[in-house]
């Protein structure tokens, strides 16, 4: 392997140790990854906002801190990309809506300012699925972003460039946002790592309402060390967010190395309410007995809820969209903007009160059930999408077309509960398709448990590793 493949595919963990003996250097790490983007980026249209010239003054300068400084900062040299619609200064904040085009940043929301205060290394911004509502990669602004392990498939969303950056080996680090998978389904189906922490864990002011309790910003990575690490950086309270849990002086990436012997797995193929692809199911299967051959003890059951899709429509998804109905002249920007997402925004201003307030009370029995199922089990384990991989241009899988609007775009994951219920959960890869196509296993903790989820996927990651499997985006020789 070239020095410059070495620097693009090492971990974070591992580059950051490397920096920090001064083996090699910010600007050595840069020139590597930016060589990547520029090869492979073309391809698979990930990064839609990227400065080479600014990237490259940026690592001169954390290069120059390093003589002399010790320790450095945790992330120091390391780099990391930025969801489009996370604001950071100066950059472009659309969600990939046209009506939005020219909107830019004026300031760092407090986790773009984490990730910078900690010494990383800014690349730029990822693309999104259009207005951050489906679970696929296109948008009518910056277009499809393809899947690095087959062109022409769809990348998941709605974090689908993070995604997608991440496995084709530009950039270590990846910032998503999760408000109903949006970071486990673009890590499942790109076969990386992706974490939605607890609620509070990481403050978000992304939204304009501050008391939002199902949308999360969350690491996609591809190791389960460099996601600790990544949250490391990202977690705390801020003032901002009153929602911010206080730090629990946790530090994630030692953390890791808990046992794990003897903890209670609940393996759920389907969650008790969907459809999933019998090829999925075995897949995952085969890697939950990883936990038994870890000395772990597992059993299928699942918490019981029915079928949460209509109370995440009515309770959450479409009251949130409805907000957006006076924000842009929606029939002027017809065929400019998905059709499905201009119904969603006015889909939410058709609810009344009593549905919404109908659907809440769902979701809390939900949490109920959840808490009462979680006494008997230290985890709970399911697929993260129901069905395989899919055209990049499609809306949802072929099974689910023609269904009504929320099932399009809940039917084909189970990762939006747990978003209701704010368990952390984690995305890790499970293996291939035989089609070629990486599936995701979901791995759920208790309320606040997001270092024991951590630890528990880092053990399944040493019992069935994976980083060492690598799309072949380009045969770039160097």
């Amino acid at each position: 392997m070239s020095d410059y493949e070495e620097l693009c595919w090492m971990p974070a963990v591992e580059l950051s140790r490397r920096i920090s003996d001064r083996e090699v250097t910010p600007v050595d790490v840069a020139e590597a990854v930016l060589g990547r983007i520029s090869d492979v980026n073309p391809q698979l249209n990930a990064f839609v906002y990227h400065d080479p010239d600014q990237v490259l003054a940026d690592a001169k300068e954390l290069t120059e801190q390093l003589a002399g400084r010790r320790p450095v900062p945790p992330l120091h040299g390391i780099p990391y990309s930025v969801k489009e619609v996370c604001a950071v200064a100066g950059t472009p904040v659309t969600s990939g809506v046209v009506p939005f085009k020219d909107a830019v940043a004026e300031h760092d929301e407090p986790v773009a300012a984490r990730l910078r205060a900690a010494g990383g290394l800014f690349l730029g911004k990822t693309n999104s699925a259009e207005g951050g509502y489906k679970a696929t990669s296109s948008n009518h602004l910056y277009g499809t972003t393809h899947n690095p392990w087959r062109h022409g498939m769809t990348a998941g969303g709605s974090s689908s460039g993070a995604g997608a950056a991440v496995a084709a080996g530009m950039g270590q680090l990846a910032q998503g946002t999760d408000g109903g998978g949006s970071v486990r389904i673009p890590a499942a189906v790109n076969g990386v790592v992706g974490f939605k922490p607890a609620l509070g864990r990481i403050p978000q002011t992304r939204l304009a309402g501050r008391f939002h309790t199902f949308a999360y910003h969350g690491p996609i990575t591809r190791t389960v060390g460099d996601a600790a690490l990544m949250l490391n950086a990202m977690a705390g309270f801020d003032p901002a967010d009153p929602l911010s849990l206080p730090s629990d002086h946790v530090d994630y990436v030692a953390a890791l190395d808990r046992d794990i012997d003897g903890a209670r797995f609940a393996w759920s193929p389907n969650l008790g309410f969907a459809t999933v692809d019998p090829e999925i199911e075995e897949i995952c299967l085969r890697a939950v007995s990883a936990f038994t051959e870890l000395g772990c003890t597992v059993d299928e059951a699942d918490p019981g809820w029915g079928n949460p899709e209509q109370a995440m429509w009515e309770g959450v998804w479409a009251p949130v969209y409805s907000s957006m109905l006076d924000a842009a002249d929606w029939d002027a920007h017809s065929g400019e903007v998905d059709d499905q997402f201009v119904e969603l925004i006015r889909s939410g201003a058709r609810l009344t009160a009593r549905e919404i307030q109908r659907a809440d009370a769902e979701r809390g029995r939900m949490v109920d059930q959840m808490t009462a199922f979680m006494c008997d089990f230290d985890f709970l384990v399911t697929p993260v999408t129901t069905q395989p991989t899919f055209a990049a241009d499609a809306f949802c899988p072929d099974s689910l077309s023609g269904a009504p609007l929320p099932h399009q775009l809940m039917g084909w994951v189970l990762t939006y509960p747990f978003n209701m219920t704010t368990n952390p959960a984690i995305s890790v890869p499970a293996g291939f398709t035989s089609a070629g196509m990486p599936v995701g296993l979901q791995i759920i903790g208790g309320l606040r448990a997001d270092a024991q989820v951590l630890s528990v996927a880092s053990a399944y990651e040493r019992a069935r590793p994976w980083s060492h499997h690598r799309p072949n985006v380009l045969a770039v020789q160097r």
